[in-house]
């Protein structure tokens, strides 16, 4: 069972590591997973887990890394303490205060003996080491009461103890105001830091702020207003001008436009009338209308978009676990090297260890630049910047994982009703009227497009049908008036012992028609191939080896084949055909296939990824990997291009941090650093990373004003 227990004010990105890492460890617990932007940690609890003692525990977990944080269950409403900062930081500033004035008491009681000619006693040295040390401790209490905790929980090592070692080494060599500056400067590092991974998640989050409060609902004539959770199937619901559409519906009264784009990207309005069905989390900007709600808040749309963005982090990337896993290494790599320096100091230049730039110094400095922060933070931010951008889209990523591994795909496979076409067919030809009205009054009972097609133009009354079984890529059939009637493919058919006498048809999808053991007929619907379809296929031959899947028959196949640019295809195949042979053609690549019908689901999970269209079926879109809300498959290279973006820029952030960490560290070893120059290379990296994550936001909404400022000048 997946709990989400909200952890506000939790930054510290060691610190997160760690809560995930040991909140996995807890015996009731799978697995845990930090959610950066929401900041919630996803908790995955076996069945017999007591729900306070894990919260009391995790709790602790948190409160030894961490203060002020606020920990508890998502669904829990609670009441956040405002901080006293005076109350809270009192001794930290007295700290400060005694530093400042024995800073400047040195400088000023000389001044002053010069200017008056008096004999004011200056502090002497003792006093001033005095005073240095005991606003050193104060400055550094909290700190030092954080480390004490966290040595009572055998929390050793953290950036805790590397910051106080350091400024300790650097207090006993006599570098008192440098420490004391380092201290200052981390502090500050930190808030800034603090504040630009706030900034950051609340950029993100807005980016899908899609959430609904209220519903109008209809009782006995009245309109009450109730929480979305609490609608049911059937419900009347009243959505006014400026308000979120709760949950997926259809119209039954009014008319109206909708802005979409929170949830497709599509900046034009979407018109709906009576019938039409409508999606929750669209905004209806027009006038006011009345919806049927067809599914329950938990299985709409706007539900399931909001818990796969919360939920993205639990599958995260490769980059993502490299940079766990690094560091985990990283950290112990550096201090080890720090204490070789040391060591090689006290062996072959012993006289220069505890000097003011001796080996102690330079391994101080070490410890400063240990910790990976512009790591662990920024790579992630990177990465949910990109799913949250990818939303924005209309395009839902089931993880970052995905959002990487499109990257390297080689292999692109498409479906091709309902996602290279409309998949809204028509009847082009039928051999008879009462052929027609056998053939709809036993499709009626299936939910395929084309069996629609066939019923909607059927104009005469429907037969009593009985025992209907329908076999998936096949056909249907059925009994009527005792006899038998079949209709579906050729293959149907004639495994049933039937022979079908036709041949040279019109292009399109055929449906042969059985019935009492005799062919009767046929019929022909037809499908347009989508404009967007030939851009966007033609463009992804260019870069990937692009083939069709489909069941239809060869000729309709061959015609939309030829039309996309006469790309490579494989027609009349069943289910576990289509799944055969795209295995046989994906080689060693990594494979994307998209689709949208039930008969498309064993590929979509077979797929490397699976992507499907909004107008999907909801088990296609349950074992998809990507989710383009608009049936458009344009977005689909729109999510290729997001991807290439978070991969650039988070890969920019490793190589940025690495290098800068390592041109520290070498004029370090060379004893050409200052300590209080090392605080760029840990809060400053990690801040500047950050902000670069930012960008795959950013970019986009630069893009949309300079469009916007081109439009009203056009």
């Amino acid at each position: 069972m997946v709990r989400k227990i909200e952890m506000k004010n939790l930054t510290c990105s060691n610190c997160i590591s760690k809560v995930e890492r040991r909140t996995s460890r807890l015996p009731y617990v799978n697995s845990a997973s930090f959610n950066y932007a929401k900041q919630i940690l996803l908790v995955d609890f076996k069945d017999n887990y007591d729900e306070k003692k894990a919260l009391k525990e995790i709790t602790e977990i948190v409160d030894i890394l961490e203060d002020n944080i606020i920990t508890h269950y998502y669904e829990d409403k609670v009441i956040e303490k405002k901080i006293n900062f005076f109350k809270e930081y009192k001794i930290v500033l007295i700290g400060m205060l005694l530093i400042t004035i024995t800073f400047f008491g040195f400088r000023i009681f000389p001044m002053i003996n010069n200017i008056f000619g008096t004999s004011l006693r200056p502090l002497n040295d003792t006093l001033k080491t005095i005073f240095y040390w005991v606003g050193y401790v104060l400055l550094i209490s909290k700190l030092l009461t954080q480390q004490i905790r966290g040595i009572k929980q055998f929390n050793i090592f953290n950036e805790n103890t590397l910051m106080i070692i350091a400024t300790l080494a650097a207090m006993i060599i006599g570098k008192y105001e440098e420490s004391v500056a380092v201290v200052v400067l981390y502090s500050v590092g930190e808030y800034l830091q603090t504040r630009a991974v706030q900034h950051s998640r609340n950029e993100i989050s807005a980016l899908v702020n899609l959430k609904v409060d209220f519903a109008n609902i209809v009782i006995n004539n009245k309109v009450v207003v109730k929480d979305p959770s609490l609608i049911e199937v059937g419900d009347e619901i009243v959505v006014k001008n400026g308000e979120r559409i709760p949950v997926d519906g259809k119209v039954i009264s009014g008319s109206t436009s909708l802005n979409t784009s929170e949830l497709t990207g599509e900046t034009k309005l979407k018109t709906v009338d009576v019938g039409d069905d409508v999606l929750s989390g669209n905004i209806n900007v027009g006038d006011v209308i009345h919806i049927e709600a067809l599914k329950e808040y938990k299985n709409s749309t706007l539900a399931k978009i909001i818990d796969l963005i919360e939920n993205s982090t639990n599958s995260k990337s490769k980059r993502e676990m490299f940079i766990t896993k690094f560091a985990k290494v990283y950290t112990p790599i550096v201090v080890g090297m720090a204490l070789l320096l040391v060591i090689y100091g006290l062996i072959f230049d012993p006289t220069n260890v505890f000097t003011p730039t001796g080996y102690v110094y330079r391994a101080a400095i070490f410890l400063v630049i240990s910790c990976p922060c512009s790591l662990v933070l920024s790579v992630p931010l990177a990465y949910y910047a990109g799913i949250g951008t990818a939303a924005k889209n209309g395009i839902l990523f089931k993880g970052s994982t995905y959002l990487h591994l499109i990257n390297d795909v080689e292999t692109i496979a498409l479906d091709k009703t309902g996602t290279l076409t409309y998949g809204d067919f028509f009847v082009k030809e039928y051999s008879s009227d009462e052929m027609l009205r056998l053939t709809a009054s036993i499709e009626r009972f299936s939910s395929h497009p084309i069996a629609k097609a066939i019923v909607e133009h059927n104009q005469l009354p429907l037969l009593k049908t009985r025992n209907v079984k329908e076999i998936p890529g096949y056909g249907i059939s059925g009994i009527i008036d005792k006899k038998e009637i079949l209709a579906g493919s050729r293959n149907f058919l004639e495994n049933h012992n039937i022979e079908v006498n036709v041949d040279k048809l019109s292009v399109g999808s055929y449906t042969y028609v059985a019935y009492d053991k005799q062919f009767i007929g046929y019929i022909i619907v037809k499908d347009e191939l989508k404009e967007t379809s030939m851009e966007t296929v033609r463009e992804f031959t260019k870069h990937y080896d692009t083939l069709m899947l489909t069941g239809d028959n060869e000729r309709s196949a061959r015609d939309i084949a030829m039309q996309l640019g006469g790309i490579e295809y494989y027609a009349e195949l069943l289910p576990e055909q289509k799944l055969e042979k795209f295995n046989e053609v994906k080689t060693n690549s990594v494979s994307l296939f998209v689709g949208d019908g039930i008969n498309d689901a064993p590929l979509l999970k077979n797929a490397d990824i699976g992507v499907s269209l909004g107008s999907a079926t909801d088990l296609a879109i349950e074992v998809s990997d990507i989710i383009i809300i608009d049936n458009d498959i344009r977005l689909l290279d729109k999510a290729i291009k997001i991807g290439r973006k978070t991969k650039r820029i988070s890969g920019e952030n490793i190589i940025f941090s690495l290098v800068v960490k390592a041109i520290f560290l070498i004029m370090s070893t060379l004893g050409f650093m200052w300590m209080w120059l090392s605080i760029f290379a840990d809060v400053g990296v990690a801040i500047l990373c950050v902000l670069n994550a930012l960008r795959i936001i950013y970019q986009k909404k630069y893009l949309e004003i300079k469009h916007k400022n081109k439009s009203v000048i056009d």
